[in-house]
């Protein structure tokens, strides 16, 4: 089930705020960026470069992702392998959106930013 739309405002608030102060500087950004979404349940995090093929063109990396489950009333954190699929990460299970920011700030195994 999907957020409504109050949880995905707060959501969007929370992580906007977090992206804001974590973006690189100005001049750095048509080069590498920082972004997220909000959608369904999830919210995700990812980087934004552009194509080497076509520097005009822009791509995003996926970095990091939570899910929020109701019915238990967490979120559920997962890291994107190399092989393009989301795995959970330890502590797979956080009770707050914040919780899962400070997460992938400290990423202690070096999986969100490498």
């Amino acid at each position: 089930m999907a957020l409504s739309e109050i949880e995905k405002k707060r959501c969007e608030k929370i992580v906007g705020a977090y992206i804001e102060k974590h973006r690189p500087p100005a001049h750095i950004r048509p080069e590498l960026d920082v972004g997220f979404r909000v959608k369904d349940q999830s919210v995700e995090i990812f980087e934004i470069r552009p194509v080497w093929r076509n520097p005009k063109e822009k791509m995003e990396n996926p970095v990091a992702k939570a899910t929020y489950v109701k019915i238990h009333n967490l979120w559920k954190v997962y890291w994107r392998r190399a092989n393009m699929k989301w795995y959970p990460y330890e502590p797979a299970e956080v009770s707050r959106l914040e919780d899962f920011l400070e997460l992938v700030e400290h990423d202690r195994y070096g999986c969100f930013w490498g």
